[in-house]
């Protein structure tokens, strides 16, 4: 695992400066496993430091320019927050069978908290994460995160994803322009048209699932008929027919909605990162091939399906290492002089302020 030494650092340049990971899945094999069994002895308990422990490794192992990021919540946060949800919900459940209207009355209560919880939950966060000993920060507000995590989704179901694309701008101007380090500030306005592009492809794939089942229920429409005019009657060949069509077409739905989810996510990352500022003039890139992402990560889900999760460790750092080679940021000038600044300016900001983190609620 890297630590913060000092690296030295190069001086002006017109190039992009990447992330890369230095973890290995052998290493996270055995923080991976020791986390799993602690889980399941202390009954789920341990997760909170299990949260811990697996984010200070990949933080730990993501550098830029030599040095890495360092994640600093405590397990005790992350477990009061899950503790505080936790009840929550069984109160919520034992009012809703007890008393139905409570019940529904205090799930409409935490609907209106919800942004609220989210919010804390992106400030926790970035509090909790630094990189050359100066912690980074997010200053956005519950009516932010109203629009962008619950007025977005919302639209976007209700006009079966066409709005999609603006729901995720919402969702990543929200994050963006909020996140601070060292005290400057970050900003993120990605346009709407490349996004859309980015949308048109996916929306191609789920067509093209829905062909694929379109085809497999006419090539069975003499079963389906039989089976309409006669349903007492069912031979074995029709038995065959029909469950082989529930199959493809299951596989064709999920295939081509989870295939396009992740082309999506790769798109919309890249556009977004890529028209993201730092203290007005640094520019981040983001330059993921949304083909090799979406390789990536179905082979990930097959693999570690197939060793019965024991692969799981190798999945996460491969993804881990593509993702962070892909990243990457253009600094405006001498590169010592400008984090020289931050530095400067960020250390002012001081741990002990940071000690207020709070509780991570999981949201």
């Amino acid at each position: 695992m890297n630590t913060t030494e000092t690296a030295p650092l190069p001086a002006a340049s017109q190039d992009f400066y990447r992330l890369s990971f230095s973890g290995n899945a052998r290493e996270y094999f055995g923080i991976w496993i020791v986390n799993i069994l602690l889980t399941i002895i202390t009954l789920g308990i341990y997760s909170a430091w299990a949260k811990v422990r697996r984010n200070r490794y990949f933080y730990g192992n993501t550098v830029l320019l030599g040095r890495a990021f360092e994640y600093h919540a405590k397990g005790k946060q992350i477990f009061i927050g899950r503790l505080i949800v936790f009840a929550y919900l069984v109160v919520y459940n034992i009012l809703l069978t007890a008393f139905p209207i409570a019940g529904l009355a205090l799930g409409a209560v935490i609907l209106l908290f919800f942004p609220w919880l989210i919010m804390r939950g992106l400030r926790f966060s970035a509090r909790v994460t630094s990189y050359r000993n100066v912690r980074f920060d997010f200053t956005g507000k519950m009516g932010g995160a109203f629009v962008a995590f619950m007025a977005g989704p919302v639209l976007a179901v209700l006009s079966l994803g066409i709005l999609a694309p603006l729901a995720s701008r919402w969702m990543y101007r929200y994050m963006g322009n909020n996140l601070r380090y060292g005290g400057r500030a970050f900003a993120t306005d990605p346009r709407l048209g490349p996004i859309y592009q980015t949308w048109f492809f996916s929306a191609l794939i789920i067509v093209l699932g829905m062909l694929i089942v379109g085809v497999a229920v006419l090539a069975n429409v003499s079963v389906i008929a039989a089976l309409i005019d006669n349903p007492d009657v069912i031979s074995p060949e029709m038995n065959a027919s029909l469950f082989l069509l529930g199959v493809v077409s299951y596989l064709a739905v999920l295939l081509s909605f989870g295939i396009a989810a992740l082309f999506y996510r790769a798109g919309v990352r890249n556009i977004a990162w890529s028209s993201t500022l730092f203290d007005g003039r640094h520019n981040l890139k983001s330059d993921l091939s949304r083909f090799r992402y979406v390789w990536i990560a179905i082979s990930n889900v097959i693999i570690t399906v197939l060793t019965l999760g024991l692969m799981r460790p190798w999945a996460a750092v491969r993804m881990a290492r593509y993702v962070n080679g892909h990243t990457a940021i253009h600094f405006d000038g001498d590169v010592g002089e400008i984090l020289a600044a931050v530095e400067q300016e960020g250390t002012a900001v001081g741990a002990e302020f940071m000690e207020f983190e709070g509780f991570d609620f999981g949201f």
